[in-house]
């Protein structure tokens, strides 16, 4: 007599991410976990008076999206907040600014997100004057699209105790005028300067702030993330109240914390023993080791074509960098470097490396996050060094390609983004969006940019270095089984399989049957996250 089944799922369409293809299956469900797969007929002795059936047709049944790379609070925050990615010069921007704030005359703060310079008219940055004429007595601060500069009012300058006297953090700098004045951007750790003022929420703002994050998740099809820490959002963090929702069950999604990747361990000891539930557990160590192209901050290893009297510099000397990585690994935790420029990618690639050889082959699963511009050279040591590329494919198609390529030549545009290059030489994939730098929260944009690498143009003739597109099944995976693998969830997770966890998602259409463009369009219908669902669209 079987066991029978809390709920069984049906479609025509069934990708469990064993095969390259979707296949005719029903799912079986008890609790929280796959008690089979099969055709209906073998699954029928596990359906009983209790059990719910439900029937898909040729709607697709996956497992459910795994975003490795992701900020949620200031996600959450970003999505009450005003977008002024639609803005086409300063002015424009500072106006949008202005109107949201017309219409929230009690918030202290007034917070933006994804301004961009390289799509404005004039190209060039803003200054806070622009803002202050409009909003002279409320603080501003508005994150351009990559995360990594701030626009702010002079207001803003003011609550922070920041003059033209004030000293820069370490990689991070206040850029000043020709006559030493501040012109309201800033760079880097610079920005947790404001932050630090600006982000002093309640607890129930913060509840808040969860909430909205949670809803979009499972309206997406979400059922983990990976919390990334970032210096312009450790104020906003609050572990213990994610710890609080998981205690009382509470979390609609699995969730992976990182803390700040540094020389003194103690942070991440305490972390580790503190959140190691089913449902929110510490994952590792995150470190920045370089910044981003458009702000001549990521680490190159030759000159800016556009800016030849730079290459950008990284944070770690390689010494510091080095002896840090082979202690947090002998330790037995994962690290994971931003590194965007092809210098910082070969240094954090140097740095894992000598981790192997110094403490031998051990199974911590580092990952280097972005890799944006790659040497031909490192491409294989992925594989080699056993780290995984976590990548957020539509980056490539968020930023303007002619800027993009304008700051650091055609040669090297060649080896932009490398997703496919990476899959060829075994290097293991994991995707995520980088959300909310990235504008979306949305999976299928992220494996629609992999599969087509079609640029910020939108047309689709305009594709970035095709011979790195990858195939559905490739990208589906590499949002599944991918990031399962970089939790250590690989057996539990990523894939539909008996014994495995039930975290899946049902689209409303079958990706597989039909025009590449239908990844644009598909919707959620369903998201189960250990058995429950979550999300009914």
């Amino acid at each position: 007599m079987k066991e029978k089944a809390d709920v069984v799922l049906s479609s025509h369409a069934v990708f469990t991410g064993l095969l390259d293809e979707p296949h005719p299956a029903s799912i079986a469900i008890k609790g929280n976990k796959i008690v089979a797969i099969g055709s209906e007929e073998q699954i029928l002795p596990y359906i009983g008076g209790q059990t719910k059936v439900y029937e898909f047709g040729n709607q697709l049944i996956m497992p459910g999206f795994h975003d490795f790379h992701l900020h949620m609070m200031f996600a959450g925050l970003t999505l009450d907040s005003v977008n002024l990615h639609a803005a086409r010069s300063e002015e424009e921007a500072a106006q949008m600014v202005y109107e949201y704030a017309e219409s929230r005359p009690d918030e202290q703060w007034i917070i933006g997100m994804q301004w961009d310079f390289s799509f404005w008219e004039n190209k060039r940055l803003p200054r806070r004057e622009t803002l202050d004429r409009l909003l002279p007595d409320r603080p501003v601060i508005l994150f351009h699209t990559d995360g990594h500069i701030a626009w702010v009012n002079n207001k803003a300058l003011e609550m922070a105790d920041i003059d033209e006297s004030t000293p820069a953090p370490s990689y991070g700098s206040l850029e000043k005028g020709e006559n030493g004045e501040l012109t309201g951007v800033l760079y880097e750790n610079a920005i947790a300067l404001i932050t630090d003022k600006a982000y002093k929420f309640s607890r129930y703002k913060k509840l808040q702030i969860i909430a909205t994050f949670f809803r979009l998740a499972s309206s997406m099809g979400i059922t983990s993330i990976h919390d990334m820490y970032a210096p312009f959002d450790e104020t906003l963090q609050d572990p213990g109240l994610l710890k609080e929702l998981d205690e009382t069950d509470s979390l609609p999604l699995r969730i992976y914390l990182t803390c700040a990747f540094q020389g003194n361990l103690e942070s991440a000891r305490n972390m580790q023993r503190e959140y190691r539930s089913d449902k929110l557990r510490f994952a590792g160590l995150k470190g920045f080791i370089d910044g981003v192209v458009m702000g001549y901050t990521a680490y190159m290893l030759e000159p800016y074509t556009d800016h030849p009297e730079t290459r950008g510099e990284p944070s770690f000397e390689l010494e510091t960098l080095k002896q840090w990585v082979v202690e947090a690994d002998r330790a037995g935790y994962s690290i994971r470097f931003h590194a965007i420029g092809d210098a910082a990618v070969r240094l954090a690639l140097d740095a894992f490396e000598e981790a192997r050889k110094t403490n031998g082959d051990k199974d911590t699963r580092h990952a280097i996050e972005h890799i944006e511009v790659i040497h031909p050279d490192d491409i294989a040591r992925f594989h080699k060094c056993k780290v995984i590329a976590s990548m957020q494919p539509s980056h490539l198609a968020m930023c303007e390609r002619e800027a993009f390529t304008a700051r650091i030549g055609k040669d090297r545009a060649e080896h932009v983004f490398p997703i496919n290059r990476l899959k060829v030489t075994d290097a293991t994939l994991a995707f995520g969006t980088d959300f909310p730098i990235a504008a979306s929260l949305n999976p299928l944009l992220q494996i629609y940019s992999a599969v087509t690498r079609i640029d910020n143009s939108g047309q689709p003739d305009r594709v970035w270095n095709p011979e790195d597109r990858i195939t559905l099944a490739e990208a589906l995976r590499a949002y599944t089984y991918g990031p399962a693998y970089g939790s250590f969830r690989e057996r539990e997770l990523g894939t539909l399989e008996e014994g495995k966890l039930a975290d899946l998602v049902v689209l409303d259409r079958n990706l597989f049957d039909g025009p590449t463009e239908e990844l644009l369009h598909a919707k959620v219908g369903l998201t189960m996250v250990d058995g429950r669902i979550e999300y009914e669209g």
